[in-house]
């Protein structure tokens, strides 16, 4: 049994033997391979020593083996930014709480996230580090790198702690005081950074940072002579960035040294923030070159101050004016006064900008606000300046430079004081122009009249009452025209006026007017006598003069004031040959006569007056018994215009001639051919009564009932009634009784609807109703006319007709008897007003071809007035601008520069101002627009738009402020032209996109 036992003992313990053997030998194993992992860890093999610390871990039965595994293959993991080596960490911590090495991961981790330069999760990883465990050594590198990472994440607070617990250290002390410095320097505490830059100046690596910094602490402190000397010392060891600072920190430093010409180079040579100048930067530049004299360059810098509203801006916008004035450029120099006006930041500054401002506008005009007002406002405002009585002198004669006479009149009315006495009745007197001008004639005459109740100038006294005369001609009011008119010759001054050269003439057309032909004759030949009559009155004086003289049967005198307008070879040379040929028949020259007329009719084919001419001739040869040559003449002219003024009378007059002749068919013929055609009219009343008599004397009543029966306009019964009723009425009408007029038509109308008159009636009452005010009630009875066969009456109710209708706005219904009246019009006068309302009404349409075909056929009418030509070149010029025909648009507005005026005149030099923009003649342009804000400043409109243009303008000649300043007031003073404001801002954002890549001050 002990053998047994032995034996199993033995057995047992060589069992233990080899059990030990096996766990001895793994754990020698184990550490082998650990050991190996820790070598590859400090030889940096990261990767290969993760996978052994891995292995080693899932081999491992220690804890403390596993414990360590897990913390380094977590460090190869954070050492080779695998994404999830700080889980790996955490979980280290977290599985091994009790670990020597967990608060040596922390900082382990923190240090290596700080050597790659990721502070932020550098921090992350010292906060969890316990500070008690560090040892002196490992606490000054923990110190100054958490330190270094706050101020890194800008946290300033607690990054000054840190370095402050290590400013002594011996390793990290300098570094730590230097970035201690540097945020006392950021604080703007330069006493604090100042002794931390003292203390670490000596050493080497610090010495071209701090040249910079302590450059910029020198003269933040006002030690410019030192921040020179600095920063002119670190310049040749900076970078780009630093040497752009440096030159700003030297050249500001010289500018508050006043030593300007040193300034300028290094200012310049300033790179500016990321790129861009603020309004400062620009400023000094500016003002360096201001006080050098150098004005050119100073507008260059100071014209990019964008939005600035400060004591800076203020200032540069005054030195800005001042800039452009010692180059002449006045209106850029009223811009920046105006501007510099408009801040008070400093009061002197303002008021001396208002002054200059207010002189300005004064000589140059003004868009923004009236003259008279502005300078108005600067007394008020600044009663005690010692340039008032200069403002106050400006401001009366202003009222009539500004040529903005409605809004002075507005400031007259207001301010009567006894400085105002002189500039009253010159405002009132071209105030009253104005509005003649604009066809406003009662309104005109009211300001004439207000000229002479004020006026103490015997010149304008003259004036006002030759203008008051021209009004009330204008309104058909002769009688008291001419009375004024003989006045203004009476008057002292008179002669003295631009107006007098013409006086005769327009007294003789007075005369005229009344009928008193003899006076009128007697003043045209004192017209027509005075030196320096232009041609145009010339040959309308002489063409009146033989009006006068044949309507007071003088024909002898008439044909010689007739053939002086032939030969002058004027417009109205056709009318005078006629005229001309009508004289030999009335002094029993008819042979002579027919020989004129034959030559008329040759020499003016296209004549106004050839109908009349041929009806003329045909009646001559009647009255010379030459009956066939008659007959072919009337023929000849029913022929040429089948339904013109005279048709039915040629129709009529042959019909009369076959009579005569006893030709009583062929004269029935002709006769029932007017009744036919013209129904209702005198020549249709006269053929019926003519043919009555060949049908009586024929025996052949039956035959004349029954073809009266086919007349809707005769009526057999009542013919006395009838008669009695029409002559009443007419009797009425013919004495300026239209009440009773009206009332006796009507009458007639209602109890005769086809009677006999019927036609003339309708056209009376119409007439009637015309002159009573009544225009409405009119229309009716014109149109009864113009609707019936032509006839004497239809032209003058056509152009009645019209002329209502356009004055209710009824283009649409207007346009048909316009086309009507151009057609059948026998007067030239009639066929120019169709015309030019036609013209007018397409525009209005949109239809801008008709309205170009009507402008051009107004403008090829030989006799108009300059205010008619006007509006055909305007209706061209705005119709290609509208269709983007430029080309036209262009020759348009430039023909209207030379006619217009008042409103008309502010158009054509927007557009003068529009194209030479578009043309790149920017100073052109401008002074183009200049003549409007001082001669047109009363038409807003067109001043809005041309600055507009102005402002487009500057921007071209690369003048920032100008164009930006110019935008912004548009926006401010215009806001009643929306669509002006709405290019403005355009324009605005524009300029401003484009200047914010160089302006930081610029707000988009």
């Amino acid at each position: 049994m002990r053998k047994f036992s032995w034996l199993y003992c033995s057995l047992f313990l060589a069992g233990s033997v080899t059990i030990s053997a096996q766990k001895s030998a793994l754990y020698t194993h184990e550490l082998k391979e650990f050991n190996q992992a820790v070598y590859l860890f400090n030889d940096q093999q990261y990767a290969s020593a993760k996978i052994l610390f891995n292995k080693v871990k899932d081999l491992s039965t220690q804890e403390e083996v596993q414990s360590d595994c897990t913390y380094y293959a977590a460090y190869c993991a954070i050492r080779m930014d695998q994404a999830n080596a700080d889980v790996l960490m955490e979980d280290f911590v977290a599985e091994y709480p009790t670990s020597a090495k967990s608060n040596q991961a922390f900082i382990e981790v923190a240090h290596f996230y700080f050597e790659q330069g990721n502070y932020p999760k550098a921090l992350q990883w010292f906060e969890k580090v316990d500070e008690s465990q560090l040892s002196n050594s490992d606490r000054d590198r923990f110190n100054f790198q958490k330190g270094y990472a706050f101020f890194n994440s800008k946290k300033k607070k607690e990054a000054t702690t840190y370095f402050n617990k290590v400013r002594n250290s011996k390793e990290f002390g300098s570094q730590a005081k230097y970035y201690l410095g540097f945020m006392a320097y950021e604080g703007d505490d330069y006493k604090e950074a100042s002794r931390y830059f003292d203390e670490v100046s000596g050493e080497e690596k610090y010495k071209e940072k701090l040249s910079y910094y302590q450059a910029d602490m020198n003269f933040k402190l006002g030690n410019f002579q030192k921040a020179i000397d600095l920063g002119s010392k670190a310049m040749p060891k900076s970078n780009a960035i630093e040497k752009s600072e440096l030159n700003k920190i030297i050249g500001e430093s010289y500018f508050n040294l006043k030593q300007y010409d040193k300034a300028v180079p290094y200012l310049a040579a300033y790179k500016g923030k990321k790129g861009k100048w603020n309004n400062t930067d620009f400023y000094q530049l500016g003002y360096a070159y201001y006080q050098q004299k150098d004005y050119e360059n100073a507008i260059s810098q100071f014209n990019k101050i964008i939005n600035g509203n400060d004591f800076v801006a203020q200032n540069a916008y005054y030195h800005l004016g001042e800039s452009y004035l010692n180059v002449a450029k006045k209106q850029q120099a009223l811009n920046a006064f105006k501007n510099a006006s408009e801040m008070s930041f400093d009061l002197a500054i303002q008021e001396d900008a208002s002054f200059n401002y207010a002189k300005l506008s004064y000589e140059i005009g003004n868009s923004y606000q009236t003259v008279p007002e502005l300078l108005l406002n600067f007394i008020q405002k600044y009663p005690q300046n010692t340039n008032r009585a200069v403002i106050e002198r400006l401001l009366i004669d202003s009222y009539i430079s500004s040529k903005n006479y409605k809004e002075a009149l507005v400031l007259l009315e207001k301010n009567k004081g006894p400085e105002n006495q002189l500039a009253y009745p010159k405002v009132t007197f071209y105030r009253g122009i104005e509005l003649y001008s604009d066809r406003a004639y009662t309104e005109a005459a009211k300001m004439f009249q207000s000229s002479l109740g004020s006026s103490v100038d015997a010149n304008f006294t003259a004036r006002a009452t030759f203008w008051k005369a021209e009004t009330q001609y204008v309104l058909q009011e002769y009688k008291t025209a001419l009375t004024h008119y003989q006045q203004f010759i009476a008057l002292p001054k008179a002669t003295n006026t631009p107006e007098y050269a013409n006086s005769n003439y327009n007294i003789a057309y007075s005369y005229f007017k009344l009928k008193d032909y003899d006076a009128a004759a007697s003043y045209f030949q004192k017209q027509i006598a005075t030196p320096k009559t232009d041609a145009s009155r010339i040959n309308d004086a002489y063409l009146r003069l033989g009006d006068c003289y044949f309507v007071t049967s003088k024909y002898g005198p008439a044909i010689e004031a007739y053939t002086k307008v032939i030969a002058l070879k004027a417009v109205d040379a056709d009318y005078a040959y006629y005229q001309k040929a009508l004289c030999y028949g009335f002094i029993s020259k008819n042979d002579t006569k027919i020989k004129e007329l034959h030559s008329f009719l040759q020499l003016y084919p296209n004549s106004s007056y050839r109908n009349d001419g041929m009806y003329e001739l045909a009646n001559t040869y009647v009255a010379s018994n030459q009956q066939d040559l008659a007959l072919k003449t009337f023929e000849r002219l029913v022929a040429e215009n089948n339904n013109g003024k005279y048709t039915a009378k040629a129709i009529l007059r042959q019909g009369l001639l076959y009579y005569n002749a006893d030709k009583d068919e062929p004269a029935l013929i002709q006769f029932k051919k007017v009744a036919a055609s013209f129904p209702k009219t005198p020549e249709a009343l006269e053929a019926v009564s003519t043919a009555r008599l060949i049908y009586v004397d024929n025996g052949r009543v039956d035959e004349y009932a029954n073809w009266i029966r086919t007349l809707d306009f005769v009526a057999v019964t009542d013919l006395d009634l009838d008669n009695d009723t029409y002559e009443s009425a007419v009797k009425q009408f013919e004495q300026n009784n239209y009440k009773q007029a009206i009332s006796g038509f009507n009458a007639y109308n209602s109890s005769f609807p086809k009677g006999i008159h019927a036609l003339k009636a309708h056209f009376y009452l119409a007439q009637a109703y015309f002159s009573e005010g009544q225009k409405d009630k009119s229309v009716a009875h014109y149109q009864y006319v113009i609707e019936e066969t032509r006839n004497e009456f239809t032209e003058q109710s056509l152009a009645r007709l019209a002329q209502i209708l356009l004055a209710n706005n009824e283009k649409a219904k207007a346009i048909p008897i316009l086309l009507r009246l151009e057609n059948q019009a026998d007067y030239a006068q009639n066929k120019v007003f169709a015309q030019s309302n036609l013209m007018q009404c397409y525009y209005d349409k949109k239809d801008y071809v008709n309205s170009v075909v009507y402008a051009d056929k107004v403008l090829n009418s030989p006799k108009i007035d300059d205010n008619v030509k006007s509006d055909a070149q305007i209706i061209i010029a705005r119709a290609a601008i509208q269709t983007g025909d430029e080309v036209k648009a262009r020759a348009g507005y430039a023909k209207l520069l030379t006619l217009a005026k008042g409103e008309l005149a502010a158009e054509a030099l927007y557009y003068d101002a529009y194209f030479k923009n578009k043309d790149g003649k920017f100073e052109n342009s401008n002074t183009v627009i200049q003549k409007i804000a001082k001669n047109y400043s009363s038409y807003r409109y067109y001043g809005a738009k041309g600055l507009v243009v102005m402002a487009k303008n500057f921007y071209g000649l690369k003048d920032s402020f100008q164009a930006t300043y110019i935008l912004e007031n548009v926006l401010k003073s215009f806001t009643d032209y929306p669509e002006v404001v709405a290019e403005a801002q355009k324009e605005l954002d524009k300029i401003k996109t484009e200047e914010a890549k160089t302006n930081s001050s610029v707000v988009k």
